[in-house]
């Protein structure tokens, strides 16, 4: 049984800006911990995988950070947006659809209702399924500091698993966005899994392709977990742009994608052959609902 005892925090902050935010992690100095949904963070700390931190600062009570907006070319996500409010939201599920798709099935209903796609993003873990969909969307997230705020793109925040380029002691992830789909582009999820407790995923894979007629003319493919990290399959989706909407051509980002990424071997999800076989068989069929829709919005 886990000594609940040591994995207790003495403060638990609800501050009402972000400027207040900042102030509190700064007043900790590295010893508070930025929390959403807590879905992630919270049990790890029980388990005994992370530390426990003398203070938690909830930002999910900040005035316009549980909203999702559009704001010029983009629709924004806040960081207190939870799962579920995406999934329901329709405007991410018509443009933004792959991350509707795998904000769907993370967890269970209570999950969903409390976790948030920023603290998918945050925890920096390699399967994270909300992550993957945000990434074949050629997703940002908005970093807030005591020295401003900067908006970058989320494939290169992480850094490892569970590491991010997000001093999560220090900043918050206040937004996130991306560029909806428009006229001759969709996008689409889907993830292999094994019931298993947590329902963990043996792979996750979102893409976003625009096409013209029967041309690609612009992809995005996010993977995971095939590696450290949630993977940007940059590589696989430049094979596309240019050929034809047709099998044989997504069976070549297949091929550069199997090249590229590091499949292992896990008692929790599944050989390295049987992930292998998954790549090759989903991923076509993935690309070619993303194309379907796509050329439904032509």
């Amino acid at each position: 049984m886990t000594d609940t005892s040591t994995s207790r925090w003495e403060s638990y902050h609800t501050p009402e800006s972000v400027e207040e935010a900042l102030e509190l992690l700064q007043h900790y100095d590295g010893d508070a911990r930025v929390v959403g949904g807590g879905t992630d963070l919270l049990v790890e700390i029980r388990r005994g995988l992370r530390r426990p931190f003398k203070a938690m600062v909830d930002v999910t009570g900040i005035a316009g950070l549980c909203d999702i907006s559009e704001d010029r070319d983009y629709i924004v996500i806040g960081c207190g947006v939870t799962h579920a409010e995406i999934v329901s939201d329709e405007r991410i599920v018509q443009h933004g659809t792959c991350l509707a798709e795998s904000c769907g099935v993370i967890g269970g209903p209570q999950v969903r209702n409390t976790g948030t796609l920023a603290g998918n993003v945050a925890h920096a873990l390699p399967a994270g399924d909300g992550t993957i969909g945000l990434l074949a969307l050629g997703g940002e997230v908005e970093i807030a500091s005591t020295t401003g705020t900067r908006w970058m793109p989320a494939k290169d925040t992480f850094v490892g698993p569970g590491k991010s380029v997000i001093d999560r002691q220090r900043e918050v992830l206040t937004r996130l966005r991306f560029k909806p789909t428009a006229t001759g582009e969709g996008s689409a999820f889907h993830r292999v899994m094994r019931p298993q407790g947590l329902c963990l995923p043996i792979i996750s894979m979102a893409a976003r392709l625009a096409v013209d007629g029967d041309t690609v003319t612009a992809a995005g493919i996010g993977m995971g977990p095939v590696g450290p990290v949630p993977w940007f399959a940059e590589a696989a989706a430049e094979v596309l742009i240019g050929g034809a909407t047709s099998t044989a051509q997504y069976e070549k980002a297949v091929d550069v994608v199997l090249d590229k990424v590091t499949l292992r071997a896990s008692k929790y999800r599944a050989t390295e052959e049987y992930r292998s076989t998954m790549v090759r068989t989903y991923l076509p069929i993935i690309l070619a609902r993303a194309a379907e829709r796509a050329g439904a919005k032509q």
